[in-house]
């Protein structure tokens, strides 16, 4: 197979120069197919029966097994969400934080991150990154761990422009469990989540799955009693008392039932991937960085960084991002910021890189 033939996976590419994994993935043809099939079946035979419940569950436990594959931990030590956010509010929750705590993070987190970590009532240590170059982020983070340090509570891959934060470097130098924000790496680049506490995967990002998926890598999940509570995160219930036992390691923090049609999606999303495609992404972001330079734009992302390319357009960001896509050229301006942002993913080619830069002139 060639990236030709990959690319063509995804019917979006026929047209567009789709650059906005970092929002939501395009959806390949089998993704589509898998989830409009098992609607028509649905339609027809309704959404009941065991065979029905059975073949559900069975997708839950292969779609856990290959999420887990992509970020390299045992698939016992994961739990589906339905997103990064409420894979971090099941962490707090069972972290039962309050403000005798400190938790350490950044000034270039996205909501979904910051937003739970404000509501826990802890103290807030904002190290400010997002000016400082990034060979200068891990002594930054480093001099902002105490001893009343609870939590390191940062992206693996951060959001505003693709920079590579030294997470684990960090949780091996402090020993303070770490709390990793992987919304923009799982599928994205290469990922190796095991020596974080807890990691978190956006599946509808660059796992190109449907919308409300995702995942939570646990460490050591028998040593955290869940208190964002679900049904499928439950061995036993006894109605009768109220009482209930959590299922064996995490996914006792399974956060709820997604959708069947959104599992088959999904599991058809995370089939045959092609090998090489994380060293693809990242040379084709190098190549967008270098067209970007050379057509005179100034971009804030570094080289060597991850497949998020930021860069101030020649006016208002908002205003570029729609003509852009009245040229069917799709990428995001940054809330707050002065910024657009391009995605770029293994199924993205030269051309798309191209269209970009015209687009923009």
């Amino acid at each position: 197979m060639t990236w030709a033939d990959e690319r063509a996976r995804f019917p979006v590419l026929r047209e567009h120069a789709y650059l906005n994994a970092g929002t939501n993935g395009p959806l390949s043809t089998a993704t589509i197919d898998a989830v409009s099939s098992l609607h028509e079946w649905e339609a027809a035979n309704g959404r009941g029966g065991k065979a029905y419940f059975d073949a559900m569950l069975e997708r839950r436990e292969r779609v856990r097994a290959s999420i887990a594959a992509q970020i390299g931990v045992p698939a016992e030590n994961l739990a589906l969400t339905d997103s990064t956010t409420r894979g971090v509010q099941a962490v707090l929750a069972a972290l039962d934080l309050g403000p005798d705590d400190e938790v350490v993070t950044t000034d270039s987190e996205h909501f979904g991150l910051l937003g739970p970590l404000a509501a826990t009532g802890a103290r807030l240590e904002v190290v400010p990154i997002r000016d400082l170059p990034v060979d200068a982020t891990f002594d930054a983070l480093s001099a902002g761990v105490t001893r009343r340090t609870r939590l390191l509570a940062l992206s693996a891959v951060v959001w505003l422009d693709g920079r590579v934060m030294p997470w684990a470097e960090l949780r091996e130098q402090t020993g303070v469990p770490v709390l990793v924000d992987g919304a923009q790496s799982a599928g994205a680049v290469g990922v190796d989540a095991t020596a974080a506490d807890y990691y978190t995967v956006s599946a509808q990002k660059w796992l190109c799955g449907p919308d409300a998926t995702g995942a939570l890598y646990v460490r050591e999940p028998d040593a955290l009693r869940p208190r964002l509570l679900s049904y499928p995160a439950a061995a036993s219930v006894d109605l009768r008392t109220g009482s209930w036992e959590p299922k064996p390691g995490a996914a006792r923090f399974d956060t709820g039932f997604a959708p069947p049609s959104s599992l088959a999606g999904l599991d058809a999303a995370l089939t045959a991937l092609p090998a090489g495609r994380f060293e693809r992404a990242r040379g084709l972001a190098e190549r967008c960085r270098e067209r970007l330079l050379a057509a005179g734009f100034d971009v804030v992302t570094e080289a060597g960084q991850a497949t998020l390319v930021s860069f101030r357009p020649h006016g208002d960001p908002a205003e570029a991002r729609a003509a852009l896509y009245e040229q069917k050229v799709v990428v995001r301006d940054l809330p707050g910021t002065d910024l657009l942002r391009a995605s770029v993913g293994w199924w993205n080619d030269e051309d798309d890189l191209a269209r970009l830069v015209e687009g923009l002139r």
